[in-house]
Formats: structure tokens, sequence, C-alpha cells
């Protein structure tokens, strides 16, 4: 086994613990094609993007921006928070998240445990994403202070950087044998960042990219949408990181088809998050149609335990009109014919 990807019997970080995440096969075929997921919330903070936030933060070390004592500040709606959190608290930097109340309150209140300053850029009750505001924001609070990092992931090629190891688990992992690469488009720095390094290991590997209804990184209409974390609302800049050379399509999903999926994926035994049930929702669409033997892999960024009061939650569902039970019941159909083909 390549010693890169080896991890020590006993480590003394949290972010030793970040990688190595497993790949589940959520149903396969009668011609032997196969959906496998890639459990990124396998990882500290359960989601794939404890990983970019290390790189943010080792990068800026290297380049003397952020020195002892120093304060990290970023924009962001939890995922990436919790990451700069951990890292922030090992290292001994101040975090402070720029954040607003579309974010689940279990991540915002999960940063808050681990030491991190929030600041809100909208009013309590106020459930609106305010990306563009919350960049400004966290933009003007780091402008002109000593030692101190915004860390832009929206815009910093060290979020591309920090997801190259899971090109590199999936090639040892699976031999080489991977046809499809489709994944959630926010930063892009998960997707992009992955199919970057994939695509020098797999040449002829093709790409996916999912993001919500509403937003407009594959065009529009722009509305408002539930998916958090991911996407790019009206009003905010597509990232620097969503580079559509290495998207072979971009397709968006509805948050009632994503939310469908999260909730027959979890009556299987596996709890995802809202996005990621957009994104495995498109790779069943796709599976029928692929040709035999394809092994399509899924970016699965976080697990589903932060959406207990959200996308598991009946009532909330109900009073936003997300709630689609004879949808639910067509994806646990086709799961369990599939899971038991």
């Amino acid at each position: 086994m390549n010693e890169a990807l080896m991890r020590p019997a006993v480590v003394s970080r949290i972010s030793d613990l970040i990688g190595r995440t497993p790949l589940f096969e959520l149903c396969r075929t009668d011609n032997g094609s196969r959906l496998l997921l890639k459990l990124e919330m396998f990882n500290p903070t359960g989601t794939a993007k404890i990983r970019m936030a290390r790189q943010m933060v080792l990068d800026a070390e290297a380049r003397g921006e952020l020195r002892p004592g120093g304060r990290i500040i970023e924009s962001t709606s939890g995922n990436t928070g919790l990451g700069l959190a951990v890292v922030a608290a090992e290292r001994g930097y101040v975090f402070t998240a720029v954040v607003d109340h579309h974010a689940c309150s279990d991540k915002l209140r999960a940063m808050k445990a681990l030491g991190t300053e929030l600041v809100y850029v909208a009013d309590d009750g106020t459930e609106e994403l305010a990306t563009a505001a919350r960049e400004e924001l966290a933009e003007e609070m780091a402008r002109g202070r000593d030692n101190t990092v915004f860390t832009e992931q929206h815009n910093n090629p060290s979020n591309g950087v920090g997801y190259h190891p899971v090109a590199h688990e999936l090639h040892q992992a699976l031999g080489g044998r991977i046809d499809v690469l489709i994944g959630a488009v926010g930063t892009g720095g998960s997707l992009c960042g992955t199919a970057r390094e994939l695509r020098k290991l797999v040449p002829g590997v093709r790409t996916v990219g999912v993001e919500p209804k509403g937003s407009i990184a594959f065009g529009g209409p722009a509305h408002d949408y539930y998916q958090s974390g991911t996407g790019t609302p009206e009003g905010a800049g597509i990232g620097a990181l969503v580079d559509f050379d290495l998207i072979d399509e971009g397709v968006k999903v509805g948050d009632v088809e994503a939310f469908a999926t999260a909730r027959a994926v979890a009556r299987t035994g596996l709890l995802i998050g809202g996005s990621a049930g957009g994104v495995v929702h498109e790779a069943l669409s796709r599976l029928p149609s692929l040709a035999p033997g394809t092994t399509i892999v899924a970016l699965v960024n976080d697990g589903g335990e932060k959406y207990m009061d959200t996308v598991f939650d009946d009532a909330w569902m109900n009073a936003r009109n997300l709630t689609d039970p004879a949808l639910e019941r067509e994806i646990d159909e086709a799961l369990t014919k599939l899971r038991k083909g």
C-alpha cells in the first residue's frame, strides 16, 4: 500500500485523522454497473471540507501570512467553518466565522463549542442565504489587520489542492476502475480539485457537477434554495475553483428531490446530508442507462446528523412545502430493487 495513504496506529492531532475515507457500494444493476459513495463524513467534523480547511491554513503559514497567535476569518455556511475551527484550535489561532441563519443550527453550535467566534451578518429569524454579504463583511474585518487571514474559500487555490488526496484514495481503492465522478458544486474545490488530480491518474474519467435548482453556476433562473453549503446563489460570484473545463456536464437538482433522496437513503441505514442527497439522486437516475460494468463514484461531502432539525424533521419540511411522500416511496423502491440485485 502507498505509505502516503496509510495512517499511523496512533496520532497526536485531530487533523492527522483527515482522509482515507471509505467507499460504500449503495447499489448495482443487473449488468454490473455500480454506484459507490465516497463517505467523506468519516473525516473529523463529519465533512470533506476539513481537507481544504487544513490546506488553506498550511499554505497561509508557508507564505508567512499567518504566524503564531494569528487570526483566521472565513465566511461559511458551517462545514468549512467546522474544519477551520479544528485546525485553528490545534495550531493556536483565533478563528472568526462570519455566518447567517441559513446554516444548520447544529453546525453553528458545533463551531461555537470548538471555540469559534461567530459573527452574524443577518438578524435572527432570517433564513435567507447571505453569501455575498458574509464575504464582504469577512473581507472588511480582515483588511489592514496584522497577522490576520481571510481564507476566502471561494477563490483560494488551496481549496482545490486540499482535495487532491481524494483522487489518490479513489485510484488506489479501485485500481483505476472509475468511469464517472459526480459531486456537488459550491466553491468548486471538492469536485474540481478531485477531478483535476484524478484525470492525471485516470484520463478517461467523466465528471458531472450537481448544483441546486436556483443556483447560477450552470445558468438560471435564480431563486432561493434550502440545500446548504452548496451552489452559487444570486448576487454571489461563481468561485474561481469552479473550472468548467473539468466538468463534462453540469446539472441541477431541486430541494424536494435532494431531500427525498437523503430521507430514502437513511432508510437503508446511512445518513447523508441534503446536498449529498442531490448528488445521489442524480447518480441514481443515471445508473440504469450506463454501459455494463460502469463504476460511478458520488462524493458524499457530509453526513445527515447535522440535518435532524431540517431535512429529517417532518414539521420543518412540511412548513416549506418540501415533502413529497410519493417521490420518497419511488426512491425507496428503486433502492430496494437495486440493492437486492
